[in-house]
């Protein structure tokens, strides 16, 4: 998230305008840690969604598999132990997976708005909907963390701004797409389950950031639902 500079313009009353915090503090590279010998208490289930054998006990090459996992996703420790964090990571992939091409089976963002932006805050997805058609998606996203939740409801997005930049923490919110007070889609460089979250902005890779850019436009409806796991 970021603050809105408009030309010509001030907003005022904006609340939130603050960055991800990884964003803000920079995600150092990954250090080097020595595995650990211990078996956690997830780890059968870690080990079926590596396609390791599932015995439940630690070795060296599950752990070894468990830490590059963990290094990929910026999950921290990464000692490449099978706790409850690396676990929910691999439990909600599972979960957007199965969702397949209908995301709105549930039929809980509405279909009588034509083009539509949703996000499934529970499971971390968002899609783009005309009517009943879906349009582009799902997509896995990166939405605020606890005491910095992405805010329910039905928006429209009011401002957007390709290159923005946030002068709070000077960090780029490339694709800015803002729809509530400081909340915005936009394009980050972190894994869609880099733990903790935003600070309530929605996160996206380029690539689906690039495409909602190219979908949606100023006062085009956005609906967010559901609850943040671990929120």
């Amino acid at each position: 998230m970021g603050d809105i500079r408009r030309r010509g313009a001030v907003v005022l009353g904006l609340t939130g305008l603050v960055a991800p915090l990884t964003l803000v503090l920079g995600t150092a590279p990954a250090q080097a840690a020595s595995c650990t010998t211990q078996a956690g208490p997830y780890q059968k289930q870690v080990e079926k969604f590596l396609g390791r054998p599932v015995d439940g006990k630690q070795s060296t090459t599950d752990c070894k598999a468990i830490q590059a996992f963990q290094n990929k996703h910026g999950i921290t420790p990464n000692i490449g132990y099978a706790g409850p964090v690396t676990w929910g990571v691999m439990d909600l992939m599972n979960k957007q997976k199965a969702v397949g091409n209908k995301p709105n089976k549930a039929g809980k963002c509405p279909t009588n708005k034509g083009r539509i932006a949703c996000v499934n805050l529970t499971l971390q997805i968002s899609w783009i909907q005309d009517g009943s058609k879906l349009v582009y998606g799902p997509v896995p996203v990166r939405t605020g963390r606890n005491g910095y939740e992405t805010r329910t409801g039905l928006k429209k997005i009011y401002w957007r701004h390709i290159d923005h930049v946030s002068s709070i923490y000077n960090v780029p919110m490339p694709y800015s797409q803002f729809f509530d007070g400081g909340q915005a889609f936009h394009s980050v460089g972190l894994s869609m389950w880099n733990p903790p979250g935003s600070h309530g902005c929605v996160n996206m890779t380029t690539t689906t950031a690039k495409k909602y850019w190219s979908l949606l436009k100023n006062g085009d409806d956005v609906f967010v639902y559901g609850r943040k796991p671990g929120t």
